[in-house]
């Protein structure tokens, strides 16, 4: 009981990981799901906690950081086609750029809470691999190509990059734990843990996903040092090869599904067309209204005015356990162009500029980490990390369906290492010199 009370302020976020777990059912829409709802009862629990300890919310530097979302979103919500979508949209982007990140940042105390909520998101992709890696051996997942061999975990069908995001980042953040200056025993569970989400991740067949972790676990190497960086690309790029290219492993589909990346400018396939074309739609609208955009939710009513036809009525998708239907394309699958087509350009600014002041702030804080030889080497690779793949993936995603809710976290365990002091204090703050510093840093009176 003592070991679960010292992560007592933990344990919520730790359940809305776990609720991602569960099956959505087939034939989801892939919006938001009961992990979502329990986001939102995690922000006002933080906020009672505030207000039971009294303590100071946020440093200025957070405070500004995560509140920059607020203007942009706040501007383009009052342009919305209705004020039921207004508030829609403000609610969902609040949630995710600013709420939950909050949230995370204030309950979580020190790096073992921190570690705590890295290996979740470890145990969640090795869980939903472990499916996806079924439903491919078993023909019973997502169609592709005409055949039922797609990973997508239990989030189905309809968000077929459920599982490809979440084992991804699952996957950053094994190698952080693995590359960190931690126990021999963290660091070889967490290289295993690597090890085993490659497969998963290469059956999801989301080329996006690729990109986003192929650049971020380079980010991460090259972070750790030089040294270490080649000797672990080593094992890595051994262990893929052996994988897909000695035992067969999904060989011929793998091979089509990665050359047709460098084929996306001379030869593109339906889904990069309609990707290309909803891209130009998004650049269209912003054109029309360069400072605002067409308001929040605003996409799916201007795009077809603005959209040419080459772009398809909507993507098939059928497979494991939901029917065959058309879901339409109500977003320009890049995170950067759906907020400058409805959020303009102030809204841009304030989004990515907030993106780009909590990386700076990571980064510098895990350089000034490793600088010092100081602990929680780990947990800065791991926070870096998450940001990076998160701020690559927007390239070719954007937010929406249940696993969103995981970005949220990713910017609030980015936040807390860039924008917390609590990083540098040890133990899990149950008591002595730790407790009293967590309570000096926190703002509240020392006990």
């Amino acid at each position: 009981m003592t070991r679960v009370g010292a992560h007592a302020p933990v344990l919520p976020l730790l359940a809305v990981v776990a609720l991602l777990a569960l099956p959505l059912g087939p034939g989801g829409e892939g919006g938001a799901g009961p992990a979502d709802a329990l986001s939102a009862l995690v922000v006002l629990y933080c906020a009672v906690r505030l207000v039971r300890d009294r303590r100071r919310p946020l440093s200025r530097t957070a405070a500004v950081v995560l509140g920059l979302p607020v203007l942009g979103v706040a501007v383009a919500a009052m342009g919305s086609v209705s004020p039921g979508e207004g508030l829609t949209g403000l609610g969902r982007y609040l949630q995710v750029f600013v709420l939950v990140p909050a949230a995370v940042l204030l309950l979580l105390r020190d790096r073992a809470d921190f570690r705590l909520l890295a290996w979740s998101f470890v145990g969640l992709a090795v869980w939903q691999g472990a499916v996806g890696v079924h439903q491919y051996a078993t023909g019973t997942g997502a169609s592709y190509q005409g055949r039922p061999v797609r990973a997508v975990g239990t989030f189905g069908a309809q968000d077929v990059m459920g599982m490809a995001t979440v084992v991804s980042l699952g996957l950053v953040c094994a190698v952080g734990l693995a590359l960190g200056a931690a126990p021999v025993r963290q660091r070889l569970a967490g290289l295993a843990c690597a090890l085993v989400l490659l497969p998963p991740l290469a059956l999801s067949f989301s080329r996006g996903a690729w990109i986003a972790t192929a650049v971020t676990v380079t980010a991460q190497l090259l972070l750790s040092g030089l040294r270490r960086a080649l000797a672990t690309g080593a094992v890595v790029a051994a262990v893929s090869v052996i994988a897909v290219g000695g035992f067969g492993f999904g060989t011929a589909m793998l091979q089509e599904r990665i050359s047709s990346i460098t084929r996306v400018a001379d030869a593109p396939d339906q889904s990069v067309t309609d990707r290309y074309t909803m891209w130009a739609a998004a650049t269209g609208m912003w054109g029309e209204r360069p400072l605002t955009g067409v308001g929040l939710k605003g996409f799916p009513e201007h795009r077809d005015a603005h959209a040419s036809l080459a772009l398809s009525a909507g993507s098939d998708t059928e497979g494991a356990g939901a029917a065959f239907r058309k879901q339409p394309l109500l977003s320009p699958h890049n995170m950067y162009l759906l907020v400058l087509s409805e959020q303009g350009l102030i809204g841009l600014l304030a989004l990515a500029g907030g993106w780009l002041a909590l990386l700076v702030c990571a980064v510098r804080a895990l350089w000034h980490t490793r600088r010092s030889r100081a602990p929680g080497l780990d947990c800065g690779l791991v926070a870096c990390g998450l940001l990076i793949w998160q701020l690559t993936d927007f390239a070719y995603a954007d937010i929406g369906g249940p696993s969103t809710v995981l970005t949220a976290m990713c910017f609030g365990l980015a936040a807390w290492w860039g924008l917390s002091p609590a990083r540098s204090l040890p133990g899990h703050g149950t008591g002595g010199a730790g407790a009293d510093a967590r309570s000096r840093v926190e703002g509240a009176p020392a006990r």
